[in-house]
């Protein structure tokens, strides 16, 4: 589970600096200003994540269930967040109605939430 969460971690971290990127300079032409602001959105919530994943990576053992839960969510849910956002950002270039999509996002928030609760009870119990 460690070389996992590690995985994912540098995995969600790398495709952030990469989306950040497109995002500030060859994204800047084709989306519209709020919609560009939901895609940097989805891109600082993914790399804020994939920093805490590196972070539980390092220092955790998983070896309880509040451990791989916590780290499944916030896997899970950073994963949800992000890309519906990205997918709703360009949902109007690619001329594709995804606002279907629009109630997942809150989805992969509420996984990241539950995530970081789980780490807060891990936590306090381990105290």
């Amino acid at each position: 589970m460690k070389q996992l969460v590690l995985t994912f971690g540098t995995l969600y971290g790398a495709t952030s600096v990469i989306l950040g990127a497109f995002g500030a300079h060859a994204f800047k032409k084709i989306l519209p200003a709020e919609k560009l602001m939901s895609f940097e959105t989805g891109v600082k919530y993914q790399m804020y994540h994939a920093l805490l994943l590196v972070a539980i990576g390092l220092f955790l053992e998983f070896q309880t269930t509040l451990e791989k839960s916590a780290s499944w969510c916030i896997i899970l849910g950073t994963f949800i967040f992000s890309v519906s956002i990205y997918f709703l950002s360009f949902a109007d270039h690619w001329g594709m109605n995804l606002k279907w999509l629009g109630p997942i996002t809150p989805l992969g928030g509420l996984l990241m939430i539950v995530g970081w609760f789980l780490l807060m009870f891990y936590f306090l119990k381990k105290a």
